[in-house]
């Protein structure tokens, strides 16, 4: 596979190769292999998730009440500052 990158990643990579030693092909690969890794591990937490609001495991809660909650949140940390 042939990946393309802006003339500035190109150039990130290059550097970080010089000053690790390895060659940019491994770099590429190790970053790659760590990045698909991750979305794996996302996405099998997304599909819980959903499998757990879909089976009514866990109650959705609404926009609201998530904003409401940290607009709150947010004023009892300013008020806890010192100097407020």
């Amino acid at each position: 596979m042939e990946v393309q990158f802006t003339p500035e990643t190109e150039k990130k990579l290059r550097e970080l190769a010089e000053q690790s030693g390895r060659r940019t092909d491994d770099l590429v690969e190790d970053a790659m292999a760590g990045y698909v890794e991750e979305l794996v591990k996302v996405r099998a937490m997304l599909n819980n998730r959903y499998d757990d609001l879909k089976s009514g495991r866990v109650k959705a809660i609404p926009g609201d009440e998530v904003e409401e909650y940290f607009r709150d949140k947010s004023a009892a940390a300013r008020r806890s500052q010192p100097g407020s």
